[in-house]
Parts: structure tokens; sequence; C-alpha cells
């Protein structure tokens, strides 16, 4: 990695905000090992990894993903309608 990416990765660890990353494991758009690296490097950072996917993960486990994203929001179910 060259020092732009070092560099980035540095200012990756300065966002504290949660960050729900989402990608499926075998995604060819964004590979799946950049969703590992931001992981790495967020401070606030938590990883759903969807089995057997590529990069429509959330389309392909739509009630899945619903439920993670609205236990990440910590969201009553019934506050989404």
């Amino acid at each position: 990695m060259g020092h732009g990416g070092r560099r980035q990765l540095r200012l990756l660890s300065r966002i504290d905000q949660p960050t729900l990353i989402v990608n499926g494991n075998n995604d060819i758009v964004i590979p799946t090992i950049n969703s590992y690296t931001l992981y790495q490097h967020l401070e606030n950072a938590e990883l759903m990894l969807l089995p057997d996917s590529n990069h429509g993960a959330h389309f392909q486990y739509p009630a899945l993903f619903v439920r993670r994203v609205i236990d990440f929001l910590d969201v009553e179910p019934n506050e989404t309608s």
C-alpha cells in the first residue's frame, strides 16, 4: 500500500460515528476484503457479511438486512412505519 493509502486509513481511525458495514461475502464490485479493512480501521464499526451473496446482498437477504439495520439503529420495529 502506498503512502496515500496509509494516510486514508489513518483518517478512517478519526471517525467515531457508529457505522454498519454491509457486504456480501462474494462481492466482485467492492471486494469483501475492503469491508474487513474498513471494520479494522473504523473505531465504532460493526461488520455484517451476508453469506453466498454479492454486491446486492441487502436485496438477496432483505429480511435479515432490515432486522440488522433496525437493531443497529436501536429502533423499535413499530417505529419504522
